[in-house]
This record gives structure tokens, sequence and C-alpha cells, in this order.
């Protein structure tokens, strides 16, 4: 990854609002500088109609700013907008320091976080992407021609050279990244073949996502009570009510204007949340602006092809409410769509593990299957996979069980079963009681 400046430790913090949006999440960008291991020496608050072509501010706001850098020894100002390569290094120029905006603030925060390999190389491919139209960083030397004995060569510019090694550079990357989505793809091709669904975890920064899943799955992904404390997607099987072992997959927490950059570069990551059978929303329920971060994670999930994925909306944090109890709430027609918990204490979490169940069960069939005497093999592997409902002895020996599984997994299961004495539909009274299986072992020779 691009190394960082090793300087940058107090910043000067520029909140622009742009025409009546006041506050315009003020405190959650401040929450990122902190995030991205600066002190803030001072905030500055500042309203625009438009942005200025030259500054984004107005050139008095940009005096005012250059006094308070020198005043408080800022060695960075961090802005609150995305700013053109122009503005920045305009602004780099009259406030005598380093200037970042928003999306090099979370790429910086980025690059402290990836652990991964593939992590890495997806927030190098977004610095990447990012430096190379921030090139004429006012360095004039990077637009002179080579020259000189020994020197002289095609008329290329220094500028132009850099240009040239950071896209062979991005080339690379993007080869590297098309092989690790290949292999979540073969992966995931696994996971289908072996019935398994997938269920991922999303949300808004630090709405507790990695702490859930670590008291779900009795994990230990890094989880703090700070803005994008993981990255790296991790995948741990969990047990659930009526279902085969599912997959549960925690992904990189969304934010607001999320970068165009890091939804490209995380593509492969992405996957997981597209590909899934089910998507559990992660609120913060004890946000004031919990309503507006759903907006936005409703967005990031249209805009990365996920919207149609089925939700359910887990409201985390109810230890931070007074009088809030773990609680199931449902939709006219009886569907989940809203579960209370808090992943820190554990309240609630057995809720969610039976609403998942519920969830995944919905769309199985129910049927009545006849095992003979013979066939306890079959019936222990219909109790391995949490299918059996109900279970009657026969008078002439075996079984009858009732079952609920899956489309996909009744076609494998079909393969390898005698379907000959299937009985669909059927209540466990009357005709079941006097039920007697034939001769089978229950199982295709």
């Amino acid at each position: 990854m691009i190394d960082r400046h090793s300087g940058g430790e107090r910043a000067l913090i520029v909140h622009i609002a742009l025409n009546d949006d006041i506050n315009d999440d003020a405190e959650e960008f401040t929450e990122l500088a902190v995030a991205a291991a600066v002190v803030p020496c001072h905030q500055v608050y500042a309203r625009r109609d438009t942005p200025d072509a030259k500054f984004f501010l107005g050139s008095g706001k940009v005096a005012e700013l250059a006094a308070l850098v020198a005043r408080h020894g800022a060695e960075v100002a961090l802005f609150n907008r995305e700013l053109s390569p122009a503005q920045e290094r305009n602004l780099e120029r009259e406030l005598d320091c380093r200037v970042l905006d928003r999306t090099g603030l979370i790429l910086d925060i980025f690059a402290q976080r990836a652990r991964s390999f593939e992590g890495k190389l997806q927030v190098e491919l977004a610095q990447l992407q990012h430096l190379s139209t921030r090139l004429v960083r006012g360095w004039t030397h990077l637009e002179r021609q080579k020259g000189g004995i020994g020197l002289r060569g095609p008329g290329e510019t220094q500028l132009e050279t850099d240009r040239r090694l950071i896209g062979l550079r991005i080339k690379q990357i993007n080869e590297r990244l098309n092989r690790v989505k290949q292999q979540r793809q073969q992966s995931a091709r696994s996971r289908k073949r072996a019935l398994l669904s997938t269920v991922a975890l999303v949300g808004y920064t630090n709405a507790g996502k990695s702490t859930l899943f670590n008291r779900l799955t009795d994990g230990d992904v890094f989880a703090a009570d700070q803005l994008f404390a993981t990255l790296d997607t991790t995948l741990r099987t969990l047990e659930v009510p009526g279902e085969h072992p599912i997959v549960l997959s925690d992904t990189v927490g969304f934010i607001r204007r999320l970068p165009p950059e890091l939804i490209q570069a995380f593509e492969a990551t992405l996957d997981e949340t597209r590909d899934a059978d089910l998507l559990l929303h992660v609120v913060d329920a004890s946000d004031p602006e919990r309503s507006a971060r759903i907006g936005d994670v409703k967005s990031v999930l249209q805009r990365i092809g996920a919207g149609d994925v089925p939700v359910v909306e887990v409201y985390n944090k109810i230890d931070c409410i007074d009088g809030r109890e773990p609680s199931v709430e449902r939709g006219e027609e009886g569907h989940v769509h809203r579960v209370w918990l808090s992943a820190r204490s554990g309240q609630g979490a057995h809720l969610l593990r039976e609403v998942i169940g519920e969830h995944l069960n919905e769309t199985k069939q129910r049927r009545w299957l006849s095992i003979a005497a013979g066939g306890g093999r079959l019936r222990a592997m219909l109790y391995e996979w949490g299918a059996v409902v109900d279970e009657l002895d026969l008078e002439a020996g075996g079984w009858l069980l009732e079952v609920t599984l899956a489309e996909q997994r009744w076609q494998s299961f079909s393969s390898g079963v005698d379907f000959a004495h299937v009985v669909e539909e059927i209540e466990p009274a009357g005709e079941l009681a006097s039920f007697v299986p034939a001769d089978s072992s229950g199982m295709r020779a």
C-alpha cells in the first residue's frame, strides 16, 4: 500500500454545509478524524450555497483557515467534502499544510485497518485510483522532461511516467483481485453444492456488526467502538433451528456518501452481500440519526446490486435504551421484519437465531416419509440436518417422519432415497395411525 506521511497528528477540521444542510454529519466526520489517529486541534464551520471552483470556500474563509493553521500548529487540514485535485492543491498552497478531503481521510483509515492480503490489495487499488487524479500536487519537477547525457528519452515527462506506472500497478492489482474473486466464487459454488444457506451482516459502520457476529458464532473478530473497526470479510458456520448449519458473513460497514473508489475496489468482498440468502441489517437503536443511517445503507445496497435480497432489521444496543426489552416485530402478513437485541450483553440473541431459522424455513416443503427399520442411517441423517418436525413409530417397525427441507435439499435427497413411500399432506391421525410401510430399507440400492 501507499506509505502515509508520518505527521498529521494535529488536525484542523473543516465542516462545510451546502445550502441549508447546517450540521451535515459534523459529529461523524470528527469521529472519522479520530479513527484516523489524529488529534483535532480546532474545528471550523462554514456554509456555502455552491462550491467555489478554486478553493471550494471563499478567499476570505481560506485566509481565516490559514491563520488558524498557524495559530494551532496544525499539520493537516481535513475537509468533510470531496475536493477536486485543483482545489486540494490550491488549499495546500494557501494553508501551507497537507489537505485531505473526505475520501482521502476514509482511504487513510482503510490503509491502517486492512489486515488480510485481499483487504490490502483492495485498499491499495482504491488509493491508486484516487491518487491518479491528483498527481499534479504542485510539484513542478513532475512536469520536467528527462534530459542530459544518457537520460534523453522519447520526451516522456516525469508526470506521464508516474501515471503510466500507476496504471500498470492498477492493472496488476485488478488481475490479482480477479483471481481472488474467482476463488470466492468457487467457494460460493462449493457452499451451494453443500446446500448451505448464506446470511450476511450489513449495516452502517459502528452499528455493532462484528460484536453481533462474535456473539452468534463465538468468534474473535476485532470489534471496537469506532468507525471502520474491521474491514475484512469473515465467514463462520452457525447453527439455527430447523436448518443445516448456515454460513454467516461479517462485511465492511457502510457510510454516508461511500466513495465510489471503495465500492469498486471492494467488489469481490461485496459479492458475499449480493449472493446471500438473507441480509441482517444491523442498526444502532440508540443512534438519534438511525432513520437516516437506514436510508444510507439501503442506498448502498441498491448501488451494489443487493437491493432485492430479503432483509431483516436487527436493532442493536437496546442496553443503551431505558425500558427496551428484547423482542420480535412482525408485519401484517406475519413475516418478521425487525428484531430488538443487545449484541454486547447477549439479550435477544436467541431470538435472532430463531428468526433466521424461521425465514430460511419459509421456502421449505413439508412432507411425510416412511422409513423401514433398516433405514436407521437415513433417519439419523435427517435428524442431523435438523429436518425432522415430528415422528411416529410404525406397528410393523420403522418410522413415519414429518420432514421439512428446502427444494434443493429435497432434490439432492431424492437422488439417493426410494420415494415410493412419501406421503404428503396427511394429518398424523386416522390413516397414518394404521399406515404400514413396504419392506424396504428406504435407500436406493
